[in-house]
């Protein structure tokens, strides 16, 4: 398609039937086949696309350029481009995102907020006080 950006390779793996604890920063491409207790989220500045796939589970923050989800996260989602959320896709937590493809299926358990508008959100007005 015109405009779309080359997606990054997938260049990490965690593998079914793996269980890792702790927060993971990656670049480029990791795709969690396994399972994950902690934050993970791409680099700042490197392209990242993170797959989750059908019988993977997250449970801590997501952030990262690109997200496919078909497996689980518990935990909020950052999709600073594009977050598809497939068929078996179970999400509890709130999603931020500046794309959104919604299969037939997918559950969000949370609020769903496009970029721009969490961006245009004002802060609380402050009266003046008589010193």
């Amino acid at each position: 398609m015109l405009g779309k950006k080359k997606m990054p390779l997938i260049k990490s793996l965690i593998a079914a039937g793996t269980a890792i604890g702790g927060d993971i920063a990656f670049e480029d491409g990791l795709r969690v086949d396994g399972s994950v207790v902690g934050d993970v989220k791409g680099r700042d500045g490197k392209p990242s696309v993170l797959v989750v796939s059908e019988n993977a589970s997250i449970i801590g923050a997501v952030v990262a350029d690109h997200v496919i989800i078909n497996g689980t996260i518990k935990g909020p989602v950052t999709a600073k481009q594009l977050i598809e959320l497939q068929p078996k896709a179970r999400v509890e937590g709130d999603v931020v995102y500046q794309s959104i493809e919604l299969h037939l299926g997918a559950l969000v358990t949370g609020k769903l907020s496009p970029i721009a508008t969490v961006a245009e959100e004002k802060p609380a007005l402050k009266l003046a006080s008589k010193a």
